[in-house]
């Protein structure tokens, strides 16, 4: 009974957070909204016994942020959760091409006849699906996930080599074009 209250509230989180991604005005809340989404997803598929899928999903989908984060930091040269802007673009015809998408895939998942199981499950799901996708990998992944993350933080120290409000200057103050002193 607990389990299925805790799913609920996580898929009603994820759908949520995954509506917010189209109603925050700024890029980085976008990408916190799809974070959090991703994460309530992969958290639910880990109450569903799926352990694999559950924790690769939370932890792709929060590298796959922080290097989001990054680049934002990097190109736009400034904190992108100040600048509004629109997330959605051609708003008509996307929500006719979102409608449709739906219709076709609720179509073929009630109406396709699904193939009946053959042989058994194995004894350890886990372990099987891990063996399956990455076999003789693990070790490479294991080895790649703290040398990506060192390049990540290694990238933003060169990316920004002062700090935010250097450019302002000792008093964080500069002038602006009608003359008056900002902060």
């Amino acid at each position: 009974m607990l389990s299925e209250i805790v799913f609920w509230v996580l898929a009603v989180v994820a759908i949520a957070a995954g509506v917010a991604v189209f109603r925050v005005d700024s890029m980085a809340r976008a990408t916190y909204a799809l974070a959090a989404s991703f994460v309530a997803v992969g958290l639910a598929l880990l109450l569903l016994d799926l352990q694999f899928l559950g924790v690769m999903t939370v932890l792709m989908m929060v590298m796959e942020m922080a290097i989001m984060a990054i680049y934002m930091i990097m190109f736009m040269g400034m904190n992108p959760a100040l600048m509004p802007m629109s997330m959605v673009h051609g708003k008509r015809p996307a929500l006719l091409v979102s409608i449709g998408t739906f219709v076709v895939l609720a179509a073929g998942a009630v109406l396709v006849p699904w193939p009946t199981r053959r042989g058994a499950p194995a004894a350890d799901l886990v372990t099987s699906l891990g063996e399956a996708v990455m076999h003789s990998k693990m070790l490479v992944m294991l080895t790649v996930s703290p040398v990506l993350f060192a390049t990540i933080v290694a990238a933003l120290v060169l990316a920004l080599p002062r700090g935010r409000y250097d450019r302002l200057g000792p008093e964080l103050r500069h002038r602006s074009r009608h003359g008056r002193a900002d902060r």
